[in-house]
């Protein structure tokens, strides 16, 4: 997530048609829900739900903060982010960035998570993000991943780690790294997860496969409910980002695939500064908790029966909430029944203005409408090597378009990154299409 929260640029690759036909997927839906599974093993939120939020080990322009200014709301802290190891393939390692944040210290880091810890709360090591390409594909890379962050847990005190691999993933081999570190760690490992609502678009895709494998070791999958366009929900009907729907919808697709409710988390930016596309108000968000816990507040979707208390609600960023006087860790703290929002301790650091990085992934822009319908064609087939792009179709609101699509519209010719569905091309460091000159 560091530019982005949320695997992009190799899953999007993958065609519409499979995420539209979702291998089974149609399967999952709010009228025929199936009984949910026994609550697992894994830590749970207990009486709480989890407020998680993301606290940056680099300066991208929103704040510098150690973490003893991060407010008691944020009861699941995860540290981004862990990077690839020096000489183990498939490993982790960690270090702290002091001259980037501003002087602090590897001791007052690691007394940091210690006061956290003592105040009941958790931290965890982020693994992943935009730029932290970790590989786990064969048993000697799944080893050393969980021998290196079980090192690391030992080192720093993290309770566990978050898996926020963007570049793909190997279910069956990071299934058995996160079961060897469970071993060694023992029941109160905090295993969390931030996806891409892409990821759960196709029984087949990698985290889909992940999120089922280690079900029996799961505390919480946040996706990441922005930065991706429109997507399809469990009740098979296409949403835009941005709207209470989309995150109802899409989250019912992992609370009826054999999680428990206290898995399921909902994972939106903290401002709209924090991602390229998709930002909700809170109160968006809050009524989407509403609608899955209680079934009141809903959009136009609604589950067929209340799923109860849900695992909590995530956020890219801390850093980035600071920025707008933790209105986020406010609202959700009181909703979640986490603590106060207010700071910890005295801001050292004014707020920057420019960030300098983009939010999680490369993100979309918003829909300029919320469909509630399945598209009215077929995925385009527009050829991706035309000499002249001009010569490509005019752009369709009502078509899908998946990464290497080309299209003309306004005079310019554009070029798909990802799968999108009525998002209009408009010049954008982070937006889904490419523009490829003038027609």
């Amino acid at each position: 997530m560091r530019t982005s929260l949320v695997p992009r640029r190799a899953v999007r690759a993958v065609a519409v048609a499979a995420a539209l036909a979702v291998s089974g997927l149609g399967a999952i839906t709010a009228a025929n829900a199936a009984t949910p599974a026994a609550a697992p093993a894994a830590t749970s939120a207990n009486d709480a739900q989890w407020l998680t939020g993301y606290w940056h080990n680099f300066d991208n322009g929103s704040v510098v903060m150690p973490l003893s200014e991060i407010p008691e709301a944020y009861n699941l802290v995860a540290v981004a982010f862990a990077e690839n190891h020096p000489t183990l393939s498939g490993g982790i390692d960690f270090t702290l960035e002091t001259e980037e944040l501003g002087g602090y210290t590897d001791a007052e880091f690691r007394a940091d998570i210690a006061d956290i810890q003592a105040q009941g709360r958790k931290v965890i090591l982020s693994v992943g993000g935009e730029k932290g390409n970790v590989v786990v594909s064969n048993a000697t890379q799944a080893k050393n991943f969980a021998d290196t962050a079980y090192d690391l847990m030992q080192d720093y005190g993290f309770d566990g780690v978050d898996i926020d691999l963007e570049h793909g993933i190997h279910a069956d081999a990071m299934s058995d790294a996160l079961h060897q570190l469970s071993a060694k760690a023992g029941s109160d490992l905090i295993i969390a997860m931030a996806p891409q609502t892409i990821d759960y678009q196709a029984t087949s895709m990698g985290y889909y496969q992940l999120t089922l494998a280690i079900k029996d070791i799961l505390t919480i999958v946040n996706t990441q409910y922005y930065n991706s366009g429109s997507m399809m929900g469990c009740n098979q009907q296409v949403y835009a980002q941005g709207s209470v729907d989309f995150l109802t919808s899409l989250a019912c697709i992992q609370l009826e695939m054999g999680l428990t409710p206290d898995q399921v988390g909902i994972g939106v930016p903290a401002v709209p500064s924090a991602a390229g596309g998709g930002y909700q108000s809170l109160a968006n968000v809050e009524k989407a908790v509403d609608c899955l816990e209680t079934g009141t507040n809903c959009g136009t979707f609604t589950p067929g029966t209340p799923y109860g208390k849900i695992g909590g609600v995530m956020t890219w960023s801390i850093n980035w909430d600071a920025t707008n006087n933790y209105e986020l860790a406010n609202r959700f703290g009181q909703r979640l029944g986490t603590g106060s929002g207010a700071p910890t301790t005295d801001p050292t650091t004014d707020p920057t203005t420019d960030p300098t990085t983009d939010p999680t992934t490369d993100p979309t822009t918003d829909p300029t409408t919320d469909p509630t319908t399945d598209p009215t064609t077929d995925p385009t087939t527009n050829p991706t090597d035309s000499p002249n792009p001009c010569e490509a179709s005019a752009w369709n609101a009502g078509r899908v378009y998946v990464g290497g699509d080309q299209v003309v519209h306004d005079g310019q010719a554009w070029q798909a990154k990802w799968w999108t569905l009525n998002d209009a091309p408009a010049p954008s460091d982070w937006g889904v299409w490419k523009n490829l000159g003038s027609c």
